[in-house]
């Protein structure tokens, strides 16, 4: 009998552990999902949820790192003939460089609670929200270079500090005349050149409890495959414009609920 006991014991602390990596598993996948669909909106989306899901930002960081790896290597291999090396080190190497500086803000930023923490990661994603929404510039050819030293660092900055580096980017990439592939081939660039060490810098700073998340980010790997394929179907049937408005109503709603963190928490 104790032998009965000790073997159910086991099993509901597995089914225990099942269900609680369900929820992290579906905020993943959904991120994945739209990024691939809308081509933003990772960062935005994933971090919020999983910081309401109890995750700490370098948990929440560390996770969508390690799922974005397989979508990010896929993309330079497959538009690696799109990626000039000449444009890609300069802004790739200050964005790392100002990666650190986030991470450091961060450690300082952890000494506050986790409602505090929720309020200030959803006032970034609004304000990056309305700025997307608002942020319509005219291509061009070529841009001064004080536009790349002020995107490239804030975005180093803001994955160090929230794990949500890509706007600045995006913002910078989108001011160019470049077609489909020449853009997504640098940003898919970019973001690999700084993503290890990103994961390095992290484990640094926080140590072994980032270790968890990461590794439960890898066996997600083939969810997380499926639904960047789904989602680039899915984009595709339903036009990018549309999709676009969806998203951008979804983020706005994250940001909303992260500031309205402390009055929700005392529901």
């Amino acid at each position: 009998m104790p032998i009965m006991g000790i073997e159910k014991g086991r099993y509901n602390a597995a089914m225990s552990e099942w269900l609680h990596y369900i929820p992290f598993v579906c905020v993943l996948c959904l991120g994945m999902f739209v990024q691939s669909a809308a081509g933003f909106g990772a960062g935005l989306l994933t971090i919020p949820v999983l910081m309401w899901l109890g995750y700490s930002i370098p948990e929440a960081q560390t996770s969508l790192l390690v799922a974005t790896v397989p979508q990010n290597l896929w993309g330079v291999w497959v538009l690696r003939d799109s990626i000039p090396v000449s444009k890609v080190a300069v802004p790739g190497l200050s964005r790392i460089a100002f990666v650190p500086i986030g991470i450091a803000a961060l450690k300082m930023l952890e000494s506050l609670s986790a409602v505090v923490l929720r309020q200030c990661v959803g006032g970034i994603v609004l304000v990056v929200t309305i700025t997307i929404m608002v942020f319509n510039p005219k291509p061009r050819h070529k841009l001064h270079p004080v536009w790349a030293w002020l995107a490239f660092p804030t975005s180093g900055f803001l994955q160090g500090i929230v794990g949500m580096g890509g706007p600045p980017m995006v913002f910078w990439v989108q001011s160019h005349d470049w077609n489909t592939r020449q853009t997504r081939g640098f940003l898919f660039a970019a973001y690999l050149i700084s993503l290890f060490p990103a994961l390095g810098l992290l484990y640094y700073s926080f140590g072994n409890r980032i270790i968890g998340p990461g590794l439960a980010s890898i066996a997600t790997t083939p969810l997380l495959l499926l639904s960047t394929f789904v989602g680039l179907k899915f984009g595709t049937w339903l036009g990018r414009k549309r999709l676009r408005r969806i998203t951008l109503a979804m983020l706005l709603l994250v940001g909303l609920v992260g500031l309205a963190a402390p009055l929700l928490s005392q529901t």
